[in-house]
């Protein structure tokens, strides 16, 4: 799969601790990002240099999709305007104060369990 390719899955809702099911993780190959639907959320997964990052799929910015957008090392680019995000802090390279939306996770025997609580 190329940077701008994503596969795009939707979820079916198992509730767990306030964590939803999403995918397992097998489903994320190594350098690249695959959309899914939790509860009407677009929540992009991006899987690079082994670890993996749950972002929410709309750029801070402008809204524009994540997913139609690109992988660049540890930054994801927004392929609207082409802000750039590191996925380590979240930050956007122009200014630091305006940072991704980041869901937290927790893999339990290979699944992907992600907490869409506004609360956390």
């Amino acid at each position: 799969m190329s940077e701008k390719e994503c596969s795009f899955t939707v979820v079916f809702m198992v509730e767990k601790e306030n964590y939803v099911l999403s995918i397992a993780e097998v489903e994320i190959k190594e350098g690249t990002m695959k959309l899914v639907r939790i509860e009407g959320v677009p929540v992009l997964f991006i899987k690079q240099k082994g670890k993996i990052y749950v972002i929410d799929d709309r750029c801070p910015h402008m809204g524009c999709r994540f997913s139609g957008g690109s992988l660049d090392d540890d930054v994801v680019v927004c392929p609207c305007h082409e802000w750039r995000f590191n996925l380590v802090s979240g930050e956007y390279e122009g200014m630091p104060d305006n940072k991704l939306v980041t869901y937290p996770f927790k893999i339990v025997d290979g699944k992907i369990w992600v907490k869409l609580d506004e609360d956390f």
